[in-house]
């Protein structure tokens, strides 16, 4: 595509990418009913499913030609993580597509990047801005096959005989404490400032494709909320009709749009112009962490005391949107970057 298709203050799509968009909504919104996200919840993981999107060349659609890939770009990716969220999708299709985005990056290659390109191989990745040595939470580590670390200067491969086990967590995704040292495996991929720097844009990657899939849970949450107000009276007229309601689905709806703008934004600086406005990724995952849990809030309390039971769609995702963002670690480290960020500027 032009690298001009999506501009700087151009948050408009091509043809390709609304077809894009709508083919991965219909997608998920066939395949990923909540009843198979209900479902997947004790190991937040749906193989079914997971092969099924695999299928879809997901995986494979932003990654160089040269190891497979489709030569899509990290603004195609955002939209399809914006229909996972809408969906909450239970599989670690933003962990992996980063993850395997580095490798490509660090020059991996071979039988098993050619597994990895095709989703036989889930690998994960630490999101967390923290490089802390020892033991470390991996939002996809009960899942993985390959999990990416850094250790010091060194990006490591772990693998695992026997996968960690999957720990009970408020986002419902298939999280697993793991330590390097125990791993079976341990290959070091690359070191230095360069292989550093190539896993700080991984990381940047996954906070923009997570602030897009925060996006669309955002936007479904209002949906959720919007359709219940609707047909539910007060006094005789639609709880929507109150400005106690109203106005903060209004609040919902821009929250959606400027989110969704701020993760276009930050995913085309990211694929075209790195250097320039480096805050933009974390700035937007913040934005959306925040916001996200103010949303999904909201939706419970316009369903009152349907909103809290487990059965209530609402209740789904607020925990997601709760969970989600926390995956990347303490969220006041990620504020507090995001502020030295735009200082540096």
């Amino acid at each position: 595509m032009d690298r001009y298709e999506l501009r700087r203050q151009d948050y408009s799509l091509s043809e390709d990418q609304t077809e894009l968009q709508a083919a991965y909504a219909k997608f998920f919104k066939s395949r990923c009913p909540l009843e198979v996200v209900r479902a997947a919840e004790p190991t937040g993981f749906d193989k079914n499913l997971w092969e099924q999107l695999c299928g879809t060349g997901a995986t494979s659609m932003a990654l160089p030609e040269a190891v497979g890939g489709d030569g899509a770009t990290l603004v195609d990716l955002v939209l399809v993580a914006e229909e996972l969220g809408r969906a909450i999708a239970p599989v670690p299709w933003i962990d992996h597509v980063c993850a395997a985005r580095l490798l490509g990056c660090l020059g991996v290659s071979g039988a098993e990047a050619a597994d990895v390109v095709g989703g036989r191989q889930v690998v994960a990745l630490d999101p967390r801005l923290d490089a802390v040595a020892g033991i470390r939470l991996i939002p996809s580590g009960s899942v993985a096959d390959r999990i990416i670390v850094r250790d010091g200067d060194d990006i490591v491969a772990l693998s695992f005989a026997s996968r960690p086990a999957k720990v009970d967590n408020i986002g419902r995704l298939p999280m697993a404490w793991v330590d390097p040292a125990a791993a079976d495996r341990r290959v070091v991929l690359a070191s230095g400032g360069e292989a550093l720097a190539n896993y700080e844009l991984a990381l940047d990657e996954w906070r923009v494709l997570t602030a897009a899939a925060l996006v669309g849970l955002v936007e479904e949450t209002m949906r959720i909320a919007a359709e219940f107000a609707k047909t539910r009276y007060t006094m005789g007229v639609p709880i929507s009709t109150l400005q106690g309601i109203s106005h903060p689905l209004a609040n919902i709806a821009i929250v959606a749009q400027s989110g969704r703008n701020l993760a276009r934004r930050a995913a085309w600086f990211l694929e075209y112009e790195p250097d320039v406005q480096p805050g933009l990724a974390a700035a937007a995952f913040v934005y959306m962490a925040e916001e996200a849990a103010k949303a999904a809030t909201m939706a419970v309390h316009v369903q009152g005391g349907l909103g809290v039971t487990n059965e209530s769609a609402a209740s789904a995702y607020l925990v997601r949107a709760r969970g989600w963002p926390l995956a990347a670690g303490d969220p006041g480290a990620s504020a507090v970057r995001v502020a030295e960020l735009f200082a540096r500027a």
